[in-house]
């Protein structure tokens, strides 16, 4: 699962890569094939937290507010959290979130 903003960020990482000539359009295309078939929901109640717990996340660990969205949505629904994000993982662990991926 992941918050309401998911898609807007993938197209925009995959956007910005495009202008620093990192991927071409092509490659962006077949990403976005790619994503789409993964099982990914998207979490119906992102905005109804936003001006909320995820803004007082944001505030209490210095994080933009995506970034608190994805602590926000792990925390509410008791996930796991899937990062390697240097400013998520300290937030994470501060939450006593269960972190995917990382060796203890």
């Amino acid at each position: 699962m992941v918050p309401s903003l998911w898609k807007l960020e993938v197209a925009n990482g995959l956007q910005m890569a495009i202008r620093r000539q990192r991927i071409d359009t092509a490659f962006r295309d077949r990403a976005l094939l790619h994503l789409a078939r993964l099982p990914i929901t998207i979490d119906p109640e992102t905005d109804t937290h936003v001006w909320t717990t995820t803004l007082q996340v944001a505030d209490r660990f210095q994080l933009t507010m995506y970034d608190a969205a994805y602590l926000e949505l792990a925390q509410r629904r008791a996930f796991p959290l899937a990062t390697l994000d240097a400013e998520l993982l300290p937030a994470a662990e501060a939450l006593g979130l269960t972190l995917l991926g990382i060796a203890p």
